[in-house]
């Protein structure tokens, strides 16, 4: 099928704001509608550029978004605007902390939009559909939302595997390096989906994926650790791909990441 492609114009955001947004046009090329970052083309002898961003993705607190004030949006753009004092003719608001499964919907929605416009479509795609509630137990009934638990992992590590869940369909993702934390996570929650650091020391990381797949049987639980990497050795890789598999975890991911190999345990949430 051809793919459908998003282009973004990013105004603003800290360099991991940017990191974040980046790792999200990289892992969309994975799917039929991808998002990538505006580049403006411009015709010889022009000083206007001849193609159009269809999202206008600004950073209210930024010295450039006084401009997205006052300046007219192109036909058909939508404006997605982080922070306060948003415009009138803001499509989206957002605020910060930046909830990235909140940015993929609605650059979702603005195909969906553009599909309306177009008469292709028929849906009201005006107000974003809700995110996330809070679930009392994990006895609730309602699978709706769809929430990952990440655990020991860095910051680095972190933003990409809330992207890669994002596109995956995952809404919330807790991240945690404390056990008492982890433990009262998994009492109020339900998860679809663990993630374990097995080099994070400050904490018994095993016994806490034990207490996980106990609690989650259905969920998919994967571990990550250098010692699954080609470098480690082979005797020390058999025996922790040993352990891990005693546990029922569905697979033992190498740090640093491989995105082949995360994405393809992901497209199983």
């Amino acid at each position: 099928m051809h793919k459908q492609r998003i282009l973004v114009s990013v105004v603003g955001f800290s360099d991991v704001e940017r990191h974040a947004l980046n790792t999200i046009f990289r892992l969309s090329q994975e799917r039929e509608l991808t998002y990538a970052p505006w580049v403006p083309l411009l015709a010889p002898g022009t000083s206007l550029p001849t193609n159009v961003a269809q999202v206008a993705l600004v950073d209210g607190e930024s010295l450039e978004a006084v401009l997205s004030h006052a300046k007219e949006m192109p036909p058909g753009q939508r404006l997605i605007w982080v922070g306060t004092d948003a415009p009138e003719h803001a499509w989206r608001v957002l605020h910060r902390p930046i909830d990235w499964a909140a940015v993929l919907h609605d650059l979702d929605a603005v195909f969906a939009a553009h599909q309306v416009d177009s008469g292709l479509l028929d849906l009201d795609v005006t107000a974003p559909a809700p995110l996330d509630f809070e679930l009392d137990s994990v006895s609730e009934p309602n699978d709706a939302v769809r929430r990952a638990v990440v655990v020991g992992t860095d910051e680095h590590e972190g933003t990409y595997l809330r992207t890669r869940l994002a596109l995956a369909g995952v809404a919330h993702v807790d991240e945690v390096t404390d056990a008492a934390l982890a433990l009262e996570l998994m009492k109020r929650y339900r998860y679809v989906c663990g993630v374990f650091n097995l080099d994070d020391h400050r904490i018994d990381v095993w016994a806490l994926m034990r207490h996980f797949v106990a609690r989650y049987p259905q969920a998919l639980t994967l571990a990550t650790t250098e010692l699954a990497g080609p470098l480690a050795g082979w005797w020390r890789r058999r025996r922790v791909r040993r352990d891990v598999h005693r546990l029922g975890i569905a697979a033992l991911l190498e740090r640093p990441f491989q995105p082949s190999e995360v994405s393809k345990w992901m497209d199983l949430i």
